[in-house]
């Protein structure tokens, strides 16, 4: 689950596809179809990584006065330069509330396909249930479904669920809580960078967020297919939640492809296109 910065959510609309959920319920193993069949995902090409390889930042460190480590604002810019990625630790959402989140998650995708689709996505759209990036119908697929929702500047209520009933109210809530988190976070990586927090806050906490909840059906054939495709994040900054403890989140260092293990209560955070394109901006300006 990811909640992401996004001014562009438009060039991820898609063809209709099956429902991914309702296909891995219905067919046996050797009824995949053909389209989710991927050859990259048979490599097995994955290593781990170690616990204490994949930088760990506590933001507690960095924005309590009185706890505050030089040390580990370099750590966090580092991070940022040497990974693109890094968990993030004492980040200020209580556990109750992160579990919750899960909790309203998991109960609308428990819900009869019906239910689901009163929500699903308008043509050439991608806010509301349903799939990204299927531009032909020759493409392959990805083994998952998703829900798209904008949480700010304009909420469109018609995308959001119903059921569970504290469905909306707990997406609020929990959104809410990541913004703040991300501001920080933006304001920190200035500091790190010797750029004015202020300026980087105008030009990335008024960017439109949205969170995006995928949902990755159990494949009998788990060796064939992937859940979602390679790719970088075009937007600023991503903040991932895993619901479970299934571990699938993949990233590529030096050419390698590993495998993340969330600590618990962590969120893993992803640099993305945008924000590496703008700090590359504010740096030159500073020259």
């Amino acid at each position: 689950m990811a909640s992401e910065l996004s001014n562009h959510l438009e060039l991820g609309s898609s063809l209709t596809v099956p429902n991914v959920q309702e296909l891995a319920s219905a067919i046996s193993s050797t009824q995949i179809p053909e389209r989710y069949f991927r050859p990259e995902a048979e490599a097995g090409l994955v290593d781990s990584i170690d616990d204490d390889e994949l930088p760990v930042i506590d933001l507690m460190k960095l924005v309590d006065p009185e706890l505050f480590d030089k040390k580990e604002l370099s750590r966090l810019g580092l991070a940022c330069r040497e990974w693109g990625f890094f968990q993030l630790i004492n980040h200020g959402v209580t556990k109750e509330m992160i579990e919750k989140t899960k909790n309203d998650i998991m109960g609308f995708f428990k819900l009869p396909l019906k239910e689901k689709e009163a929500f699903k996505q308008l043509p050439g759209q991608i806010e509301g249930y349903g799939q990204m990036f299927v531009h032909s119908e020759e493409q392959k697929l990805d083994w998952a479904d998703m829900l798209t929702l904008v949480t700010k500047p304009h909420q469109d209520m018609r995308f959001w669920p119903i059921n569970p009933s504290s469905f909306r109210d707990t997406i609020n809530k929990y959104t809410l809580k990541i913004e703040n988190v991300v501001d920080s976070l933006y304001t920190l990586m200035a500091k790190d960078l010797g750029i004015d927090p202020q300026v980087m806050l105008k030009n990335l906490s008024r960017q439109m967020q949205s969170i995006r909840i995928n949902y990755y059906p159990p494949c009998k054939q788990a060796n064939k297919v992937l859940g979602l495709s390679p790719h970088s994040d075009g937007i600023a900054l991503t903040v991932l939640l895993q619901a479970n403890d299934v571990n699938g989140l993949q990233i590529k260092k030096n050419g390698k492809w590993l495998l993340v293990k969330p600590k618990p209560g962590a969120f893993i955070v992803n640099i993305g296109d945008m924000l590496e394109v703008i700090t590359e901006i504010f740096l030159l300006s500073l020259k």
